[in-house]
């Protein structure tokens, strides 16, 4: 009778992982701190160092009807904020909605009223240049804000700790959001640029309560206005 010889059995070989690109750096701690970036940005600079400039241009009619350029420029009101840490630039903003723009009214109000944060019943428009690495204290705006990265590389923390990382061309639709965003372009090593279109809304009321808005260490940048 033959004999059968049994063959060793071999387990399985782990599946090889692939080769790894090169491990992306560690992002700089998103917490608020007062002390990053200060003196980055000089009294009244917009754009900020390291950053394009921003060109506005506002449209109209003539009297034939047709659709014309009325003027060319940078925006009328900048804003240097915390310690010269970033500067905001207001690109437009209307006292009403729907808006009236039967006589350049809505430009004349552009022109000399610089806004609070956001406008009721009207709207806003804000672009701000961050210093490398700026993280903005945590605050709500009660609006709904469509927000864009312009430049460079941002992290959006919200007040449940769920965070997600925004890039050139991101959008961002906040509903009466308590938020932080933090500059994290080049792992916190250049500036960066967000745009944000703000509307008013009605009053957000979650299980009975009535969400309140707050601004933190950006109140001084917008009481009173």
């Amino acid at each position: 009778m033959s004999t059968i010889t049994e063959l060793p059995i071999h387990p399985t070989p782990a599946p090889v992982e692939p080769a790894s690109a090169e491990p992306t750096p560690a992002q700089p701690t998103s917490t608020f701190d007062a002390t990053v970036g200060v003196g980055y940005v000089a009294d009244g600079q917009f754009p900020a160092p390291g950053l394009p400039k921003v060109v506005r241009h506002i449209t109209g009619h003539n009297s034939e009807g047709k659709s014309i350029f009325l003027s060319t420029d940078c925006g009328a009101h900048h804003r240097v904020m915390g310690e010269k840490q970033a500067v905001a630039n207001i690109l437009y903003s209307t006292k009403e909605t729907p808006v009236d723009l039967n006589g350049d009214h809505d430009i004349e109000y552009a022109a000399q009223n610089e806004p609070p944060l956001h406008i009721h019943n009207g709207s806003v428009v804000r672009m701000i240049d961050f210093a490398p690495n700026v993280c903005s204290p945590l605050h709500r705006a009660v609006s709904i804000d469509y927000g864009i990265v312009v430049e460079g590389v941002f992290k959006l923390i919200l007040d449940s700790g769920e965070e997600r990382i925004m890039r050139q061309g991101d959008v961002s639709v906040q509903r009466a959001t308590a938020h932080q965003w933090h500059n994290i372009t080049d792992n916190g090593q250049k500036p960066g640029r967000m745009m944000w279109i703000l509307l008013d809304c009605t009053d957000v009321v979650v299980n009975g309560q009535v969400m309140e808005g707050y601004l933190a260490e950006l109140a001084p940048h917008y009481v009173g206005r």
